[in-house]
C-alpha cells in the first residue's frame, strides 16, 4: 500500500517546481512511511510513498522499464503478478526484481491499455508511456483505493488523496461542491466521478482516463453486470457452494501474498469469521486477528468474536471503545476520509487500524463486500417483502412480514405497525423503478436536506441526484432481477462511496495499514452475478449460497446467525453528562455556521440541544447530527485551511 501523486502539463504549460510533487508526496506519509521517491519527466513529475509489503528491497517506485519507456507509480497490490510474471517471461519479457510494480509495466508492453483487465487486485496505476506521451491513471475494479485528480492553469495534478493536491494548490480556490453535499446527505457519499469538493474528480471504480496531448478519454473497462431474469446459471445451492468455497479459497490464498505478516478483522458475523476460517486453512502460522467491542450492548459483538477466535484458535486482540473516544478521533476522522459522513462507525475502526500497526502488523484481510456481493443487508429483505406486498397491495397479512426485521434495534422502524405500513409503503407500486429496494432509505436521509441554508438550498432547487444516478446505470438494467438492481445501486453508492473509501480505505491508511477484501476478488462478484437471487436471498435468509459455503468450517451459531451489521453510536458519542467537547459546540455555534453559510444555524442548534438533551431518536436526528458537524469540520480544514487535527 502507498501514496501516489503527480502532475501533468501540455506542451504549453509551465509545470510548477519538483519540490510541489515533494509536498505532495508529504501530505501522503500516512499511507507510506517506509520511503518515497519523486521523477520529473519532461512534462510530468511523478511522486510516491511507499508502504512496503512485497518485494521489500528493490519495489522502489516511480520505477521504469529498462529502456526506461515506460514510468510507473501505483498504490495498492496485484495479487495474480506471480501468474502474470510466468506468463510475461514466456513472451520473452526480462524482470530486474521480484515486485508485482514491475509486473504492471511488462503487461502494459505487452497488452497496451488492456492491461488492467489481466489485473487482479486492488489499485490506483499512474502510468507514463514516454514514447507515446501518454498518461493512464488507472482505477480498481469496485473502487478500493481512491484516486482524485483537478485541473488548474492547465496543468493536471493527481493523486491519492484530495489532501495531496491541496497541497499542491494553496492558493487556489477550494470550496465544498454543493451538489456533492447533496449527494452525501442523501446517498451516505458523493457518486460517480463527483467529490465533496469543487473542480476535483475521483476516477470511477473500473476505469482508466488516458491523457494524451490536447485529449482526454474515459474508458471503462468493467462493471457490475448482472444475468438477465431467467437466463442465470441453472445450478443446485450444493454444487453453487462448492463452486464458490473454491473461489474464495483461491481469491484467500492470492490475497495472503505478502512479505510481511498478514491478520484478519473478526466482528463475529458470518463474513469475517468465514474469512478467518478460509485463511486458517491456508496457512500453518497461528492467525492473528483483531476486532472492535462497544460497552453498550445493542452495538457490541464481542461473544461471538471470542467464540470464533477460540473455535479457530487465533491470537485474537481487541480495541474497546468507550464513551468519549469517538467524540476524541473525530476531527482527525474527518482529516483524513475528506467527506461528508452521516455515522460514526469509521472511528471505532480507525482505533483498530492503529491497534494493528501497534501490534507489527501492515496488512489485514477484512469481510467487507460480502454484502453487497451475496445479498446481506436487510435493505434487500425489505425490498423482497415490498415487492412482495405490492402484488397484492390490499393484503394485509403481508406487510406483517417486515416485523421479522431489525431485531437488534432499539428503537426499529418495524416496531410499530401503522409506521411500519406507512414507512415501507412509501411509493409500494413503483416496482420498475431501478431505487425500489432505496426508496424508504433515502425517503429518510433527505430529510438532511432540510437543515440546509437557504443559499444551498436554492443552488439545489430542481436537481434531483436520483436522475443523475439514473444517468450512470446499466441500459439493460430493466432486463435484472430486482434484487441485481438493488445491488447494483448498493453497490454504486454506499459501498463505494463510503464503506471502501470511508469506513475502508481511509481509516486503515490513516494508521499505515494496508486492508484486502477477498470477497471483492472480481470473480467471486462475477460468480455471484451469475446466479439467480433464489441462492442468495432465500425466505428473508441473507446470503444463503454463502451460508452454505461456510457451513462446514464454522459453529453453527455463527452460521445461523441473522445478520447484525456493524454500527457505532452516533449523536449519543459526543455528549458526556449534557456536555460536549469545545470543538462540537464551535462547529454548531451560530457564528462557525453562518461563516460557512452551509447549514441553517436555527434549525442546526435545535438539533444540538436535542441531541445534548439524549432526545435524538432513530436514524433521521443521528444522521442529521453526524452529518452537519462532519461537514463543517471538512470545511473548516479544507475550505478554510485551519489546522483541526
Amino acid at each position: 500500500m502507498c501514496g501516489i501523486a503527480g502532475y501533468i502539463g501540455s506542451s504549453f504549460s509551465k509545470l510548477p517546481a519538483d519540490e510541489v510533487a515533494h509536498a505532495m508526496a508529504r501530505s501522503l506519509a500516512h499511507r507510506g512511511p517506509d520511503g518515497s521517491g519523486v521523477k520529473a519527466l519532461g512534462s510530468i513529475v511523478l511522486a510516491h510513498t511507499r508502504l512496503s509489503i512485497i518485494d521489500l528491497a528493490t519495489g522502489h517506485q516511480p520505477m521504469a522499464d529498462d529502456a526506461e519507456t515506460v514510468w510507473l507509480v501505483f498504490n495498492g497490490e496485484i495479487f495474480n503478478y506471480l501468474e502474470l510474471r510466468a506468463e510475461l517471461i514466456s513472451l520473452g519479457h526480462r524482470f530486474r526484481t521480484q515486485s508485482d510494480t514491475e509486473t504492471i509495466i511488462h503487461a502494459y508492453r505487452q497488452w497496451g491499455d488492456a492491461f488492467v483487465e489481466r489485473l487482479n487486485g486492488q489499485f490506483a496505476i499512474a502510468l507514463w508511456d514516454v514514447l507515446g506521451r501518454r498518461l493512464i491513471l488507472a482505477r480498481d475494479r469496485t473502487g478500493i483505493r481512491p484516486l482524485f485528480y483537478r485541473e488548474h492553469a492547465g496543468v493536471l495534478y493527481f493523486a491519492s488523496e484530495v489532501k495531496a493536491l491541496r497541497a499542491a494548490l494553496p492558493h487556489a480556490s477550494w470550496k465544498l461542491d454543493t451538489k456533492g453535499l447533496g449527494q452525501a446527505l442523501l446517498f451516505w457519499s458523493t457518486v460517480g466521478d463527483r467529490t465533496a469538493f469543487e473542480e476535483v474528480s475521483s476516477l470511477p471504480p473500473g476505469h482508466c482516463l488516458v491523457i494524451e496531448e490536447g485529449s482526454r478519454t474515459l474508458k471503462r473497462y468493467w462493471d457490475w453486470n448482472f444475468t438477465a431474469s431467467g437466463s442465470q446459471r441453472q445450478i443446485s445451492m450444493e454444487a453453487a457452494s462448492e463452486e464458490l468455497r473454491a473461489l474464495l479459497q483461491d481469491a484467500v490464498q492470492l490475497q495472503l501474498r505478502a512479505d510481511v505478516p498478514v491478520g484478519a478483522y473478526l466482528s463475529g458475523g458470518l463474513d469475517s469469521s468465514g474469512l478467518v476460517a478460509l485463511i486458517r486453512q491456508r496457512s500453518d502460522v497461528r492467525l492473528r486477528t483483531f476486532s472492535v467491542s462497544f460497552g453498550d450492548a445493542e452495538f457490541d459483538e464481542s461473544a461471538q468474536q471470542m467464540e470464533v477466535a477460540r473455535y479457530l484458535e487465533t491470537d485474537h486482540a481487541v480495541v474497546r471503545c468507550l464513551p468519549g473516544d469517538i467524540a476524541r478521533q473525530f476531527p482527525r476522522l474527518i482529516a483524513h476520509t475528506e467527506a461528508t459522513i452521516l455515522r460514526t462507525g469509521p472511528a471505532p475502526l480507525m482505533m483498530l487500524s492503529r491497534l494493528v500497526r501497534e501490534s507489527g502488523f501492515k496488512v489485514v484481510l477484512t469481510g467487507e463486500g460480502a454484502d453487497e456481493v451475496f445479498g446481506g443487508y436487510d435493505l434487500f429483505k425489505e425490498a423482497a417483502i415490498r415487492r412482495f406486498w405490492a402484488r397484492q397491495p390490499k393484503s394485509r397479512w403481508r406487510p406483517e412480514l417486515f416485523a421479522r426485521l431489525y431485531p437488534y434495534l432499539r428503537n426499529s422502524p418495524a416496531g410499530n405497525r401503522a409506521f411500519s405500513h406507512a414507512f415501507f409503503g412509501q411509493e409500494l407500486l413503483d416496482t420498475a423503478s431501478p431505487f425500489y429496494g432505496h426508496t424508504t432509505r433515502w425517503a429518510t436521509s433527505r430529510r438532511n436536506w432540510g437543515f440546509l441554508s437557504g443559499d444551498v438550498r436554492h443552488v439545489l432547487q430542481g436537481w434531483r441526484p436520483e436522475e443523475e444516478l439514473a444517468q450512470q446505470l446499466p441500459k439493460d438494467m430493466g432486463r435484472w432481477e430486482g434484487l441485481a438492481r438493488d445491488q447494483y445501486v448498493e453497490a454504486s453508492t454506499l459501498l463505494y462511496g463510503y464503506l471502501l473509501s470511508s469506513q475502508g480505505d481511509r481509516v486503515a491508511m490513516a494508521n499505515s495499514v494496508e486492508g484486502r477484501v477477498p470477497y471483492l476478488d472480481h470473480r467471486v462478484i462475477e460468480f455471484a452475478n451469475a446466479l439467480p437471487a433464489r441462492l442468495k436471498l432465500r425466505r428473508l435468509r441473507e446470503k444463503a449460497v454463502l451460508r452454505q459455503a461456510l457451513r462446514p468450517m464454522l459453529p453453527s451459531s455463527i452460521v445461523n446467525r441473522t445478520k447484525q451489521p456493524y454500527r457505532a453510536p452516533d449523536s449519543a458519542s459526543f455528549f458526556e453528562a449534557g456536555h460536549a467537547p469545545e470543538y462540537v459546540r464551535h462547529q454548531f455555534s451560530a457564528g462557525r455556521l453562518a461563516e460557512a453559510g452551509l447549514f441553517e444555524p436555527a434549525m442546526a442548534s435545535r438539533l444540538f440541544e436535542k441531541c445534548r438533551a439524549g432526545k435524538a431518536l432513530g436514524f433521521a436526528d443521528n444522521m442529521a447530527f453526524v452529518g452537519i458537524l462532519s461537514t463543517m469540520i471538512l470545511e473548516d480544514k479544507f475550505v478554510q485551511g485551519r489546522s483541526l487535527e
